[in-house]
């Protein structure tokens, strides 16, 4: 069996999304192992989740560094001392820096179907747009708000007495089971990138996952 491609998991609250790719790892044939989970913050749930599954943790606070920069140089080095494969943005708050975006892949997801309704707020807008289906997103990350390249999505449908928790809460269920199915067919098959079209598997010699 090959050797289990290597994840470093950031968080900044609940963590059911690393939650759903501990368990998943669980299972040698996923062939991914979360490494370590990061946060930008001391107290949540997701490191508790980490550390009752014997995973090794780090927090990296934003506000005790004097630039955002010495914040990005910070975590992008804690980030690479557990060379990971990929890196999972997994409900982290923060966007990620140029040191990390450079030195490995990141995985992210949205609560929406991207290029619509970006951002912190992606359930609420949609909502309030009045839209009829809805969804979640797996991209790579880039430098922007949610602009990175898509992976994966799949649709939500809105339901006529759907509130922002229950659509958000129908959401993340659909948004756990996909990135879990990225993540792993993406360490166990590869990626390639071509523009801003993302292909998993049939990666051949020379190409850049």
């Amino acid at each position: 069996m090959s050797k289990a491609g290597r994840l470093v998991v950031l968080v900044s609250g609940s963590g059911t999304n690393l939650q759903a790719l501990l368990d998943a790892s669980a299972d040698p044939s996923y062939g991914a192992r979360v490494v370590a989970v990061g946060a930008d913050r001391e107290g949540i749930e997701g490191l508790a989740r980490a550390a009752r599954a014997d995973v090794p943790t780090f927090v990296e606070k934003l506000g005790e560094y004097a630039s955002r920069a010495d914040w990005d140089a910070a975590i992008a080095a804690r980030i690479a001392s557990y060379e990971p494969d990929l890196v999972v943005s997994a409900g982290f708050m923060k966007i990620l820096g140029a040191p990390t975006l450079d030195a490995c892949p990141v995985v992210n997801t949205h609560p929406a179907l991207l290029p619509s309704f970006p951002g912190a707020h992606g359930v609420r807008d949609a909502l309030a747009h009045g839209v009829k289906v809805t969804g979640c997103t797996v991209m790579l990350a880039d430098s922007g708000v949610d602009t990175g390249p898509i992976i994966a999505q799949e649709a939500v449908a809105v339901l006529p007495d759907d509130d922002e928790a229950a659509l958000h809460e129908r959401i993340k269920s659909v948004e756990r089971r996909l990135l879990v199915e990225i993540v792993g067919r993406m360490v166990r098959e590869g990626w390639t990138v071509s523009g801003r079209t993302v292909r998993i598997g049939n990666r051949t010699e020379g190409e850049s996952k």
